[in-house]
């Protein structure tokens, strides 16, 4: 007998030290990824308004905002989909260590007292067996033995899942982080127009009561009235459209902090001018810009779950061998314990399907995944080039808009001005005065509108560097 078991405990301890075969690909980066290319190392094509400076940590920094650097605080503490995601976060890292889990010793243990009567027949007893007292005691200790893989590829997928699941989840941050700063840039650019509006109006209430009197006096026509009443109530009509924009942001706001919209951030609500950066935008560069992307992040990562897939799928087409030890005790309840009642076994089992056209489908089902996934990953890749340079193009562009429309302000405040000298002076009638200052307030809320277009385009760039922690 003791011959036997150091003959069972060889085979074991051989099959053990065969432990390291893995079958299936090891992960790697593919040489031919996107990600390799030197285009998509190459330099972005900030120009004078960007630096290759690396992006900071918390961007939104850069404006020197106190206000919007709280928001932003409040919000990444606070937010419901940050906390959907930090939720699917601990899930994924939960599904890592029951995958681990798989390669420990599994523990059973069973008890039970029971008063039966026995079948006599079961016992080749042609009687009835008295009504007794039984004890039933057992405990199995079992080992699967990861000879192919089996369970290595199987946490290496679990792991990559999780890592992308992480990054998707760094996505989120800077996406509500982005969310933020607009709504509050929202805020304060509908603030300003709100003021601008109601000076223009003025101006125009001004210039329909000095027509009313020109009329009263015989100097002009009813038209004229008419038509300064007339530009009087489509200046009204703008202040309705500025405030509802500006209490649709504060209410965004408030979302964005996980509040009630009654709850709106106050302190959001004084804001009245843009907030602006004080040096060229830190851009760094391609390669920069690609490891710091948490979408092609996730995506690589899931080019190497799809890949331990692979391992995964091959190995399910080898044995899967597992060692036992098991024992107890079986017998009348006041014999329970006893040599007589006891019994044990160690040993080990081997589970095989052989391999079936099913099988090896699943193996090419998994090989087609991973180069899904690869074309998924250079697509993010690809993706993420575009929409950087894009959001340059329109930085660039748009501040180029707001350069000039600054300059026809400043033509507009000198025409007001030499209008308001010829008026004082006698020589220009109040309504060109006015008409003159009407028109200065026009190219103030074009020039404000072109300077909120430049911040919402910073923004989009943020978002497309993929931001920064």
């Amino acid at each position: 007998m003791s011959h036997r078991l150091l003959r069972l405990e060889g085979a074991m301890l051989a099959v053990a030290a065969l432990a390291g075969c893995t079958v299936g690909p090891d992960y790697h980066l593919p040489q031919q990824a996107a990600i390799n290319r030197p285009a998509a190392q190459a330099p972005l094509s900030g120009g004078a308004l960007t630096s290759v400076d690396p992006l900071p940590p918390r961007w939104w920094a850069l404006y020197d905002d106190p206000v919007l650097d709280a928001l932003e605080e409040q919000a990444l503490a606070a937010n419901t989909d940050l906390r959907i995601a930090g939720a699917n976060l601990a899930r994924s890292a939960a599904m890592v260590r029951a995958t681990k889990g798989l390669s420990d010793p599994q523990m059973a243990v069973d008890a039970s007292v029971e008063r039966a009567r026995l079948s006599g027949e079961s016992f080749l007893k042609f009687e009835t067996i008295p009504v007794t007292n039984l004890g039933i005691g057992e405990g199995q200790v079992s080992y699967q033995v990861d000879l192919f893989g089996q369970i290595r590829r199987r946490v290496e997928q679990a792991k990559a899942g999780h890592e992308a699941t992480e990054a998707l989840t760094e996505a989120v941050q800077v996406t509500v982080a982005a969310e933020v700063a607009r709504a509050y840039v929202s805020v304060c650019g509908e603030n300003e127009a709100q003021e601008l509006a109601e000076e223009a109006l003025a101006m125009q209430e001004r210039l329909a009561e000095t027509a009313r009197r020109l009329h009263a006096a015989g100097k002009t026509g009813a038209t004229d009235v008419t038509r300064a009443e007339g530009l009087v109530l489509t200046a009204r009509s703008r202040l309705p459209l500025h405030r509802a924009a500006a209490r649709a942001a504060l209410y965004r706001l408030a979302f964005l902090l996980g509040r009630a919209p009654s709850e709106y951030p106050r302190e959001a609500e004084a804001c009245h001018a843009l907030p602006h950066l004080k040096r060229p935008l830190p851009i760094g560069d391609g390669a920069t810009l690609l490891a710091r992307r948490p979408d092609v992040r996730a995506a690589e990562r899931t080019l190497a779950a799809s890949t331990a897939g692979i391992g995964v799928a091959k190995a399910d087409l080898y044995p899967h061998i597992t060692l036992g030890l098991g024992g107890g005790t079986f017998g009348l309840l006041e014999d329970v314990g006893s040599a007589m009642a006891g019994h044990w076994s160690l040993g080990s089992m081997i589970s095989w399907i052989f391999p079936t056209r099913a099988q090896l489908a699943k193996v090419d089902a998994a090989r087609a995944g991973a180069d899904r996934s690869l074309a998924e990953f250079d697509g993010t890749v690809l993706q993420a080039l575009r929409e950087t340079e894009t959001a340059l193009a329109w930085y660039r562009e748009n501040h180029n808009r707001a350069a000039d429309l600054t300059q026809v302000r400043e033509q507009a405040e000198l025409l007001a001005d030499q209008n308001r000298r010829l008026f004082q002076a006698g020589k220009a009638g109040l309504p060109e005065d006015l008409s003159s200052r009407i028109s200065l307030v026009k190219a103030k809320d074009d020039e404000r509108a072109a300077w909120d277009d430049v911040a919402q385009s910073q923004i989009s760039l943020f978002l497309a560097l993929g931001g920064g922690w």
